[in-house]
């Protein structure tokens, strides 16, 4: 377990309940091993939340936008918590073995299959590549849905729902079987959008 990351989470876990206050609903779907997070995208504060609403010891990676490791201090600091990049808008093979290594080693690794943020379902593609990491290493896929407005003092509602294993007709999935896989993750995401865990 990244030690780095168990401080930053021990420190930082109180104030995320403080300002954003929210509930996990779903944990228990959660596979034991490794798991491929795909949650919706809205906010900067989207994988703070779903961080803190996973357990310490829950072995998370994420992947995030190559611009960030670019900022001073910022870069060193994402890197030492377990965050790696991506280079958005083309095929980043560093990335993606970065990201089949995690989870051929029972890492979760959260993900946002739009590859940017979206404010409203609809809004953006998800991208083939969460396929690629799914059927290459053979993991569950979990869907993620983080309530779109993140706001101070605002109750939000993280949802994680069932596991989803993509099954593909050969070794390798096709395009198209690529395509279909992240278009059924992302339907499955924003079908969790009707939980409401404060009722």
């Amino acid at each position: 377990m990244n030690r780095f990351y168990r401080v930053v989470y021990a420190f930082i876990a109180p104030l995320i309940r403080l300002f954003f206050p929210h509930r996990a609903v779903g944990l228990e779907n959660l596979p034991e091993g490794g798991a491929l997070l795909c949650a919706n995208h809205v906010s900067g504060w989207d994988p703070f939340l779903i961080a803190v609403a996973l357990p310490i010891d829950s072995r998370l990676t994420v992947m995030a936008k190559d611009q960030l490791f670019h900022i001073p201090v910022v870069g060193w600091f994402l890197r030492s918590a377990g965050v790696f990049p991506v280079k958005r808008g083309g095929n980043d093979l560093t990335a993606m073995k970065t990201a089949i290594r995690s989870l051929n080693e029972g890492g979760r690794l959260l993900v946002f299959p739009e590859g940017t943020r979206v404010e409203e379902e609809g809004g953006g593609a998800a991208k083939g590549g969460v396929a690629v990491m799914a059927t290459r290493t053979g993991t569950p896929m979990v869907p993620v849905y983080c309530g779109k407005r993140k706001k101070f003092l605002r109750r939000t509602t993280v949802v994680f729902g069932q596991p989803y294993t993509p099954v593909i007709a050969g070794r390798r999935p096709t395009a198209e079987e690529n395509r279909e896989i992240a278009e059924e993750i992302l339907r499955r995401i924003y079908e969790l959008s009707e939980v409401d865990g404060w009722k």
